[in-house]
């Protein structure tokens, strides 16, 4: 006899999928999107960078390593959900302090197994990243029109601010470092650490601790903090966050700042959404794109130099290369699509990019980054 279906995701065109439910149950209205990455999972859940979004992995083993507080990137899952082709299974890792099922329901997070994820990508890539509705009833009970009707109706993402959502709070001090293996987290040890504030737009922590393993006392600030609040802190530097959402409705407090700190002659490096708001301050213009890039293994070059680097990427908007004023050089660009991913100013010790160098999941081929705002804040003091 075929098991019941406990766990069901409508899309707006009416494109249902039926599977098994894990993690929460109860039901949420969202964007679907996918990502490439074999491993990180965990990461990717907890990256603010995902609030308002559905996650399909296009890699079919999805939860076999377990979970560790270690590997979170924010206090609590931000994705809404995922989407996967093999349910979880119990993990087989050292590091393993639970498993996935159990995690995802004690946060209140819905997952759905067995779905075909390659035809669900497919679709994805055809029409964009859809509005979609995800339901788990362990009774297998779904209101199919309701659910499609709901998804349907939900606005999306465009002229939506997210950040405000995702940032903290309050201000905090962040000193904590890297993790390197048998080691655990690393801290500040420099001397004279240079003083940085981090603008928190939806921050990961591994951002916040590469700050930190290249010399920054960090302060983060909430995203809607002013000027004159960052330069109470007397940064050396001033770091603009990842974060979800439009940029464009985030801009609308965050622009006015940013183009206030561009006249205070401070080192400036933005990731993402950082990235996005920096080019929107410059005079640029971000576009909502088709499905985004998500992933681990994405080639960027730098026009710089010609390399090319492997990236870590989660962004669904993305900067106009062809807006930007003069005076701004577009630094690196996709090579899967051509989009911009990287800015600097000529006169100016600011830049910023698209991807992600502290690669949480991903690669390391970016860290440099790191370096060249740590360069810019030790030139600033000689």
């Amino acid at each position: 006899m075929a098991t019941k279906p406990t766990a069901c995701l409508a899309l707006a065109d009416g494109t249902v999928f039926h599977g098994h439910g894990f993690g929460a149950t109860g039901e949420v209205v969202a964007e679907l999107v996918f990502n490439t990455a074999m491993t990180g999972y965990q990461e990717i859940m907890t990256d603010p960078s995902y609030a308002g979004q559905i996650v399909t992995f296009t890699f079919p083993h999805i939860g076999n390593t377990g979970v560790t507080a270690e590997d979170d990137e924010a206090a609590d899952p931000v994705a809404s959900g995922i989407v996967v082709r093999w349910d979880p299974t119990q993990p087989s890792n050292w590091r393993a302090a639970g498993n996935l099922p159990d995690w995802m329901a004690r946060r209140g997070r819905i997952g759905i197994g067995g779905v075909d994820t390659r035809r669900l990508t497919r679709a994805i890539r055809r029409q964009g990243a859809p509005h979609v509705v995800l339901a788990h009833d362990p009774d297998g009970n779904f209101d199919i029109e309701a659910m499609i009707a709901r998804a349907r109706d939900w606005p999306g993402l465009v002229g939506m601010d997210l950040a405000r959502e995702v940032s903290c709070a309050q201000s905090y001090r962040w000193q904590e470092g890297a993790w390197e293996w048998g080691e655990g987290f690393g801290t500040l040890t420099k001397d004279r650490p240079f003083k940085v504030v981090a603008l928190d737009y939806g921050a990961k922590r591994n951002i916040l601790r590469s700050l930190v393993a290249h010399g920054a006392d960090v302060t983060v600030l909430p995203a809607t903090a002013t000027a004159d609040e960052v330069m109470a802190h007397e940064p050396e530097g001033v770091f603009l966050s990842n974060g979800p959402g439009d940029p464009a409705a985030t801009g609308e407090y965050a622009v006015p700042m940013i183009r206030d700190l561009l006249g205070r002659d401070l080192p400036i490096f933005g990731i993402c959404l950082g990235h996005q708001m920096l080019a929107l301050a410059l005079g640029g213009r971000t576009v909502k794109m088709s499905h985004g890039h998500h992933g681990a293994n994405h080639p960027v070059r730098d026009n710089d130099t010609g390399k090319v680097e492997i990236t870590s990427m989660n962004h669904g908007f993305a900067v106009d290369g062809q807006t930007l004023p003069d005076g701004v050089v577009e630094t690196h660009v996709s090579l899967f699509d051509g989009s911009n991913c990287g800015l600097r100013v000529t006169d100016k010790p600011v830049f910023s990019v698209q991807y992600h160098p502290e690669a949480a999941p991903g690669p390391q081929d970016s860290g440099y980054l790191f370096d060249r705002f740590a360069d810019a804040m030790r030139a600033r003091r000689d």
